[in-house]
């Protein structure tokens, strides 16, 4: 397939329903959200804009991707499932990120941002997981949490104890992650939770869209 159409197949999976009144061309609307979630940051983006003539702030992209409301795929089948848990901080408060990660494709498959760890949360992320995915043939990856464990027998999930391996799949998004919210001090500095947990959907999205572009060409992540 072309490079033109794998491009063009990305921008065509970002909505822009909620766009009403907004002068600028929403083709430019599509690039400036795909590429601040692939990484650029917002001062980027909006110098991004500059080039074609078109004068916003940095607060206008944050809007267009928060309001974009994209969302990372749901009703997979995965055969093998990397689950782990992580400290981020965001305006200057702890937050505990849980992920899971098909290994075999990459692909970033939920998240869940909160407040603190404890059994009822990792409770919560495996009944949302098996809500959006079919994990009834998945085998669960997972280190030595106790919670996460625990939520693995309680929803019936077959899982195996692997500290390194395929498990190494989430923690190469939890470094996109951390560096993300570390560097881009614009997006984060006076993020809220709720505003975060949006991002890091958003932020799913566009990781499975670059996945999903990577993988005709042959490119293996797990090769760094």
């Amino acid at each position: 397939m072309p490079e033109n159409d794998r491009l063009s197949g990305c921008l065509d999976e970002i909505n822009l329903e909620f766009v009403e009144r907004e002068a600028t061309p929403r083709l430019l609307m599509k690039l400036s959200i795909q590429l601040h979630l692939a990484g650029l940051s917002l001062s980027n983006t909006v110098l991004f804009l500059e080039v074609f003539g078109v004068e916003r702030v940095r607060s206008t992209v944050h809007n267009w991707v928060h309001k974009a409301d994209l969302q990372p795929e749901s009703g997979r089948s995965p055969n093998h499932v990397a689950v782990d848990e992580t400290v981020i901080r965001l305006d200057g408060e702890q937050y505990w990120l849980y992920a899971a990660v098909d290994p075999k494709t990459n692909d970033l498959l939920h998240t869940q941002l909160e407040p603190t760890t404890n059994n009822a949360l990792a409770d919560r992320f495996f009944a949302d997981l098996r809500d959006k995915h079919d994990m009834d043939d998945a085998t669960v990856l997972v280190d030595g949490s106790a919670s996460l464990q625990r939520a693995c027998r309680k929803h019936d999930l077959d899982f195996r104890y692997e500290r390194h391996g395929n498990r190494n799949s989430v923690e190469r998004v939890f470094r996109e992650i951390k560096r993300r919210t570390t560097s881009f001090s614009n997006c984060f500095s006076n993020a809220k939770a709720e505003t975060a947990d949006e991002w890091l959907r958003s932020f799913a999205f566009a990781w499975n869209q670059l996945i999903r572009t990577l993988r005709p060409r042959n490119i293996r992540l797990n090769q760094n």
